[in-house]
């Protein structure tokens, strides 16, 4: 068991507890209210030269912000004529790729109608009956095999076998 003793001289706080004696916090002093105090008053002195600031408008501090609403403005303005000028250049581009898209289908159609308009038959029969001529031989075909371009330049005459 834990003994209590009780001293009659002492404040009822202070007495002891088993063999540990418990110590006291110090009474706060009256310095602690006096510091928030002198705090509260350089806050308020901040807070009023702040807002002292924020009303204090000069004529650089207009002139500056004035320059800068310009800039911005000017700046929008050029955004926006540049943003209208790619869309009519999209649009631009679509029309003309639509164009070459219906010129391409004319082009393979008139290609089809030429290439069907054409008679290989009587082609064949023109050159045979009327004009004489005949398929070449075997011994008259010469093979030449091209290697270094795409066409192919005749200095001399082929030569006869």
């Amino acid at each position: 068991m834990a003994a209590r003793k009780r001293n009659s001289g002492m404040p009822s706080s202070s007495y002891v507890d088993g063999n540990t004696v418990r110590k006291l916090s110090p009474a706060p002093q009256q310095a602690e209210p006096v510091r928030k105090v002198r705090e509260q008053e350089r806050r308020s002195r901040r807070t009023r030269r702040n807002r002292d600031r924020a009303l204090y408008m000069d004529g650089p501090y207009v002139f500056c912000l004035t320059v800068a609403a310009i800039v911005t403005l000017f700046l929008c303005m050029n955004y926006l004529r540049v943003q209208s000028s790619i869309t009519t250049r999209i649009h631009n581009i679509e029309s003309l790729e639509l164009q070459l898209e219906n010129l391409k289908s004319e082009n393979d159609a008139l290609q089809t109608r030429i290439e069907t308009s054409v008679d290989l038959e009587h082609v064949y029969k023109v050159a045979t009956e009327e004009l004489g001529m005949v398929y070449a031989n075997k011994d008259q075909i010469l093979l030449y095999d091209k290697t270094e371009s795409e066409y192919v330049r005749q200095y001399e005459d082929i030569p006869q076998h």
